[in-house]
């Protein structure tokens, strides 16, 4: 799971912190950097993204014997980059390789408007990973016409025809992934998971017939397949060593091999054998296998993320996207943070869950800081900034978990400038004063009880089905809340003062519920266009925990909506009374987790959190014109460079960063192109 980053507007999060994933997202700002900093965070900006890069640090600490691990760990990664686009989309690398064909090799007028728009709508494409947006899951609109297009792939002997072609200007395919209730949700998402003519029941009539050899322990059938009809037979192309993928896959293992030759001990060496066996083989019982090695391998001073992991793009929640994220561990946040971890038993005996709700032991949940040193697929270059994995709740309840909190992506963003929405939208001087001094670390507590209690915590009711079943296509949203939920409960604790987390427990939590209610009722909305309804995972779990707050709360005026001089603002007059609301969802979002119960659930996210206030939406994107910045940021990765003799051995690695956006991504395109099946 993934704890994403909300908004790229200079949003400042601080220490002490995915679920995939999304980010903690909330909408704030950052005060303005006094120091001048050497290390120029921003590359550019387009569209509504903002592209920034990032340092790792503690690289040169790293021995030569590190420093090939980790970069033969990000060669795998790279190496995988193209599934994601398939994955997201059945003509993303046809259309993709086109519209880089055109602008390397296009000679005419690159000053027209035209020409300005093709290249805005490339940088997006490359940016989404295919022709749906990152976050809204709507299609990209061109602001340039066919019949433009036509010249350029005329004037540049470039082949797009057919649907390829058309499907960049019609209606045809619009949402990556459609959420909306009672609707076929399988049919009307363009995602590539399932063949045509698949729809919502044969998905669910396949897997009801799929049984694990061992019910304790659930297979994750279907997160690495692809889901078709041939001759009116459901049947699974699996993601493996020759089979859908395969040429990548081989890739892939071909780093991976290398990587575990300088695996820094045996457990971390096994676990990435594990892997190799489970893409050579797509056998899932082998991927579980992986998991509990991974999840168990937690010391050394490098760590990563590969394969089929999150999946927020399946609109029924089976198959997983391919992502990769390779990180350092940060030792001096990492102990800071450990305290977390080593009191979750705690949080979770005091927690308001039904007591049959509870886990009696909660065990294995480690919290690292890390710092990035590369990312491909769906965690790049849209990027979380936490994670919590692995997803089985088995694997959890018997293992644990590892939580990880992205150092080097956060201090990006603390740097990469601000914006003043946060002065915009707060409701009074109060308001302002809690968010520039405590709202950093607040943020970062949050997404660090969210992946490393929130996640770890509660437990189903014996013989409930995994969540994907029972709770279907809300189970996404469902779990991410909880998470949020067990975050906003304990933030407001003296716990945190008592561990030595915080200096100030009541203002610290204060400036949470102020961002919270904030984002979720509010600013989180300059993501979306007028009129749309909220469909996203993570933005619908801020609003339905929002509203339901906001809605409960009202009797005793526990957070007012203010209108002054025409404009919307929301003030929390009682924290005890709202915290006391959190812990009341917080229990009943867990019970519904528990019980399997799909008619609450639906009732909840569509009471509270798919339908948007028109009224305050349209003001809410007014008061956003003001402002400059992009509301998306993403990144460029730095380059490893290695340095190889005579007999060809690596002898150094340099780190260097990408000059340009656009360098970076055609360089990936021609380099690391690896599905001509698909080509």
């Amino acid at each position: 799971m993934k704890f994403t980053h909300v908004l790229g507007f200079a949003f400042v999060l601080t220490a002490f912190v995915s679920c995939n994933q999304d980010k903690k997202e909330t909408v704030i700002d950052v005060k303005e950097t006094i120091e001048e900093k050497a290390f120029d965070y921003n590359v550019e900006q387009f569209a509504d993204i903002k592209i920034l890069r990032y340092q790792i640090p503690g690289w040169e600490n790293l021995t030569l014997k590190e420093q090939k691990l980790v970069y033969y760990l990000t060669q795998a990664g790279l190496a995988g980059r193209d599934i994601m686009w398939d994955q997201n989309y059945r003509h993303n690398l046809k259309i993709r390789k086109a519209l880089e064909n055109v602008y390397t090799n296009y000679s005419g007028n690159k000053t027209s408007d035209d020409w300005n728009a093709f290249e805005s709508y490339l940088k997006r494409v490359w940016f989404s990973n295919g022709i749906h947006h990152h976050y809204s899951n709507d299609k990209l609109k061109p602001e340039f016409s066919e019949e433009y297009l036509k010249t350029l792939l005329a004037e540049t002997s470039t082949s797009l025809e057919g649907e390829a072609f058309n499907v960049i200007f019609n209606d045809k395919d619009a949402k990556k992934v459609n959420q909306a209730k009672g609707v076929d949700n399988v049919a009307l998402s363009a995602v590539n998971f399932y063949g045509p003519n698949v729809t919502n029941a044969d998905v669910e009539k396949f897997y009801k017939n799929k049984k694990s050899p061992n019910p304790e322990k659930p297979l994750s059938f279907g997160l690495n397949s692809k889901l078709v009809k041939e001759n009116g037979q459901l049947k699974e192309l699996v993601y493996k060593s020759g089979g859908l993928y395969g040429s990548a896959i081989d890739e892939i293992t071909k780093w991976l091999e290398l990587a575990q030759d300088v695996a820094e001990n045996k457990e971390q060496g096994d676990a990435i054998g594990l892997l190799i066996q489970y893409y050579k083989t797509g056998d899932l019982q082998t991927w579980d296998d992986y998991n509990v090695a991974w999840t168990a391998a937690t010391s050394g001073n490098v760590d990563y993320i590969n394969s089929f992991i999150e999946v927020y793009n399946d609109p029924l929640g089976y198959r997983g996207s391919y992502e990769s994220i390779v990180q350092i561990n940060d030792f001096d946040m990492s102990q800071k943070m450990k305290v977390l971890s080593d009191n979750a038993q705690w949080f979770e005996d005091s927690s308001p869950l039904m007591e049959e709700h509870k886990k009696k032991n909660v065990v294995g949940v480690t919290y690292k800081v890390v710092n990035v040193a590369g990312e491909a697929g769906d965690a790049s270059p849209s990027t979380p900034i936490g994670v919590n994995l692995p997803n089985a709740n088995w694997i959890r309840a018997a293992v644990g978990s590892k939580s990880v909190s992205l150092g080097n992506i956060i201090e990006a963003y603390n740097n990469a400038g601000s914006t003043g929405r946060l002065h915009e939208f707060v409701n009074d001087e109060e308001e302002l004063q809690l968010e520039e001094k405590y709202g950093q670390t607040a943020d970062k507590l949050h997404t660090a009880l969210h992946e490393v209690i929130g996640h770890a915590s509660g437990q189903l009711n014996p013989g409930v089905g995994e969540t994907k079943e029972t709770l279907k296509n809300y189970a996404s949203t469902l779990e991410e809340g909880r998470a949020d939920l067990v975050g906003l409960y304990y933030l407001y604790n003296p716990k945190l003062q008592e561990l030595g987390l915080v200096d100030d427990w009541k203002s610290v939590g204060k400036a949470a519920y102020d961002g919270y209610i904030r984002n979720g009722l509010m600013t989180q909305l300059i993501r979306l266009n007028l009129g749309d309804d909220v469909e996203e995972a993570h933005m619908r779990n801020r609003q339905w925990v929002s509203a339901w707050a906001f809605e409960k709360g009202q009797a005793d005026n526990v957070i007012e909506k203010i209108t002054r001089d025409g404009k919307t603002y929301y003030n929390i007059n009682d924290y005890d009374k709202l915290h006391d609301l959190f812990g009341q969802l917080l229990r009943e979002t867990q019970r519904i987790k528990s019980e399997g119960d799909y008619q609450a659930v639906e009732t909840l996210v569509e009471t509270y959190g798919v339908k948007v206030d028109q009224d305050v939406h349209a003001e809410v994107l007014k008061r956003n014109e003001q402002f400059t910045s992009a509301p998306y940021s993403g990144f460029v990765n730095p380059v490893l460079v290695p340095e190889i003799d005579d007999n060809g051995e690596i002898t150094a690695i340099q780190v260097t960063q990408p000059e340009t956006y656009s360098g970076q991504m055609l360089d990936y395109s021609k380099n690391y192109n690896f599905l001509p099946e698909v080509n």
